[in-house]
């Protein structure tokens, strides 16, 4: 009990003493180190007299003039100006130049006084005992002075993992601060460990969980900007897992500029992985049915709806109505157009709304006399989906009877829908959706022939919000693992530029033909594997892929399994289904069985009663019924896709 009062009370003291030198005026600290450097001239003569046996009284008149010249050297060399803490080399040099003044100053002073130099080796001793005293006074106190914030302050402690340059660096930038100590040093070169480096000792990784408790090391900081990202990662993962806190620096050079900061992701550019020219042709010939007209798209804050918007305003329409729930995706698309805009005869009008509410719809479209509608909204992830059937199918199909109907009834010109390769034999709820979707189009469709009804079916997208490109590139950002279903998988993939336009230039190959509510394909190219897209983008990236031929690589790809609804491959048409080509070298036109008026009605009544129920089997025994789904060979292997 005793033992711990005088702890706590020299804790106290410790603090007071701390508070008071940090309080201290600069002037104070400025004489004190002033009359320090004054006094040690008179003790080092009188050591050095007390030690030759000499009369003091006799070097006296020298030893004042050395005195004096003591304190002017002390100011002329600026030796007050230096903080403790930081002195170092060129306070050393300092105190050399003010010695050397004091040993010049006494032979004049000497010879001025006696005529003659009177002991050489006396004013020689003295230039060299003053410099050796001054070093040494101000180490002892700058180790005073830092023992004392040390115990005064509760510093942090720190394990640096790296003893390399920038290690070395970083542990002489910490040893004079307040607030952080370092402790030791963590490298796995065998031959820095059990040395001392920066006063430091270095240990092996080996026994970093021992040393991180043994030490009381709050924080481990990884002073290797040589090694990857990835093993960073991996090692920042590690020694977070041993409740230590853990920074990453870079190098020392390269915060200067003088080298550029390693491992830095070179940005994306999803068009490098689709093995295949992009499309390069504009809308001239394909504009005449957006120009003067009003366009509405719906989903235009999405990936494909914004990148639709984008291209139809270079239509030079009437005007361009932006429809989307999400109102901060509509506020950014807006504001993006308003300011790259330079029609002003084209008012660009974003309107908040749902596509499931009829009457907002119907208003819309009367309201702005809209003569073209852009179907694009719609919920695509396809695990999400399947987590939310209901509010999928409601928004996909009612969403898009609601629109289609209201389109129709408006007399306007021209209605697209906005499809995908997983309405195409679909395993999955959201594809079953999309499906429900196109053939309900086809339906509306007989009965408005004032209106040119027409589907467009594609697959992926590189690079939008459902994307696995944006995907990929967090994952190996962030060092890995980037996470993949199948090895085997594949997808079709094109641009988000490409498909817009192409979605675009269906419009004018619609107007081309008599048939109403007819599905086009975009050609897709041919399949990309997922597993050698992550491959090219970890490669792309600078890292190299960690697997069974190279175990040493930066990135590991790690199959996760498929998830519910998902295929291993995607088919943009049914097989044995006709296809025929258009003015379009890369737009399809495909020939798919209909429902009937009545089939439709009762897959619609069957949906609502789901609805109102909130019974998820009604809706999917729906689908089953009325969305043909021919059995795949990969769904017996897959329980995931037994879920549709």
């Amino acid at each position: 009990m005793r033992r711990r009062t005088i702890k706590h009370k020299l804790l106290k003291l410790n603090k007071r003493l701390s508070r008071t030198f940090e309080t201290m005026p600069r002037r104070m600290k400025l004489g004190i180190l002033l009359l320090v450097d004054i006094l040690l001239v008179p003790i080092a003569c009188a050591v050095l007299i007390f030690v030759a046996e000499d009369s003091f009284r006799e070097q006296l008149a020298l030893v004042a003039v050395l005195t004096v010249a003591g304190g002017a050297a002390s100011l002329i060399m600026g030796l007050p100006r230096i903080k403790l803490k930081t002195y170092e080399q060129n306070g050393i040099q300092r105190t050399a130049g003010y010695g050397a003044i004091v040993g010049v100053t006494g032979v004049i002073g000497s010879i001025l006084l006696y005529g003659t130099v009177a002991d050489p080796i006396f004013i020689l001793n003295v230039t060299m005992a003053i410099v050796i005293l001054s070093v040494a006074a101000r180490f002892i106190m700058r180790n005073i002075l830092i023992a004392i914030y040390m115990r005064g302050h509760d510093r942090q402690r720190i394990l640096i993992y790296g003893a390399g340059q920038t290690g070395v660096q970083l542990a002489a930038a910490l040893d004079k601060d307040d607030a952080i100590e370092p402790v030791a040093f963590i490298d796995d070169n065998p031959t820095l460990q059990k040395i001392l480096v920066a006063g430091l000792p270095v240990h092996s990784p080996v026994r970093i969980e021992q040393i991180i408790t043994n030490l009381r090391v709050d924080r481990v900081i990884l002073a290797m900007p040589a090694q990857s990202r990835p093993r960073q990662a991996r090692l920042i993962k590690y020694l977070q897992s041993l409740n230590c806190e853990v920074s990453a620096l870079p190098s020392f050079a390269s915060l200067f500029g003088a080298t550029p900061l390693t491992d830095k992701l070179i940005p994306t550019n999803p068009t490098d992985f689709l093995n295949r020219a992009d499309l390069d042709e504009d809308l001239a010939g394909s504009s005449e049915i957006y120009a003067d007209s009003c366009v509405m798209i719906t989903g235009a804050g999405g990936s494909i709806g914004s990148e639709l918007a984008r291209q139809v305003i270079t239509c030079r329409p009437k005007c361009l109505v932006l429809f989307d729930v999400s109102e901060h995706a509509l506020y950014q698309l807006d504001r993006e157009l308003n300011d790259n805009s330079d029609d002003e005869h084209c008012p660009i009008i974003p309107v908040l709304g749902s596509v499931t509410d009829a009457l907002h719809v119907r208003r819309t479209i009367a309201e702005h006399g809209v003569n073209t509608v852009l179907h694009a909204a719609a919920y695509k992830h396809v695990p999400m989906v399947e987590k939310n059937r209901l509010v999928g199918l409601y928004n996909n199909v009612i969403g898009t009877q609601t629109v289609a109907k209201a389109a129709g009834d408006a007399g306007v010109d021209s209605f697209i829908l906005v499809s995908t390769d997983k309405a195409v034999q679909p395993t999955n709820i959201m594809g079953a959706s999309k499906r429900l979707a196109e053939l309900l189009v086809q339906d509306i469709s007989t009965r408005t022939p004032q209106t040119r009804f027409s589907i467009v079916r594609f697959g992926n997208v590189l690079g939008s919000s459902g994307s696995v490109i944006p995907l990929f590139d967090e994952q190996i950002g962030r060092g890995g693992p980037v996470t993949l279903t199948h090895a085997k998988v594949t997808r079709y993939f094109m641009t988000i530029s490409e498909a817009a336009r192409l979605v675009l230039m269906v419009g004018s190959q619609a107007q081309k033909t008599d048939q109403h509510g007819e599905i086009f394909v975009l050609d897709m190219g041919e399949p990309v594997s997922i597993r050698a897209l992550a491959c090219q983008m970890i490669e792309a990236a600078g890292y190299t892929v960690c697997d069974a031929e190279n175990p040493d690589g930066d990135i590991e790809i790690q199959e996760c399994g498929l998830r519910p609804g998902e295929k291993l491959h995607e088919v943009l048409t049914v097989e044995g289904k006709p296809i025929t080509d258009t003015d379009h070298p890369k737009i399809k036109r495909v020939q798919e069985d209909r429902l009937a008026e009545i089939e439709i009605a009762s897959a619609l009544r069957a949906l609502n009663e789901a609805f109102v129920e909130g019974d998820e089997d009604i809706a999917v025994d729906m689908l089953r019924r009325w969305v043909k789904r021919p059995a795949l060979e990969h769904e017996s292997s897959s329980s995931a896709l037994a879920s549709f």
